[in-house]
């Protein structure tokens, strides 16, 4: 059986998107927000914040136990500051949150505490997804 390692990441996260789609919401504020303070506009694509969240689902599979702030990081970027040089600017907090709330509501992670490491782990719920996704 081919597990997550074997596929492309790509189509993984798009088919995965698809599969979210069932299970989590969209909030109302989503279309107006931008994803981190490098980027000059919100996302274009009308489904990005599934897949975002298939993507995150993906780094938590990946990674083991993983927070907010590692998050962050991942999904920042560098700001065109014009003249100045560019600088990195992390990814927005707020998407980052609530997309792992909806993933936990939904059984698909949860918070690991009492470990070395605090943050989010992947559920088998969550592992199973990702992996029967072809």
């Amino acid at each position: 059986m081919a597990t997550l390692f074997d596929k492309n990441p790509s189509e993984l996260i798009n088919k995965a998107a698809e599969e979210l789609k069932k299970v989590i919401k969209m909030p109302e504020w989503a279309m107006y927000v931008k994803t981190s303070a490098g980027r000059e506009r919100p996302p274009q694509e009308p489904d990005w914040w599934y897949k975002r969240a298939a993507s995150i689902l993906r780094q938590v599979y990946l990674k083991g136990t993983i927070g907010t702030n590692k998050l962050k990081v991942k999904y920042g970027g560098k700001k065109d500051r014009g003249a100045k040089p560019e600088r990195f600017y992390e990814g927005s907090g707020k998407i980052i949150r609530t997309i792992l709330q909806q993933l936990e509501t939904a059984e698909l992670i949860k918070k690991e505490e009492k470990a070395q490491r605090k943050g989010r782990k992947i559920t088998p719920k969550g592992k199973s997804l990702l992996d029967k996704i072809r």
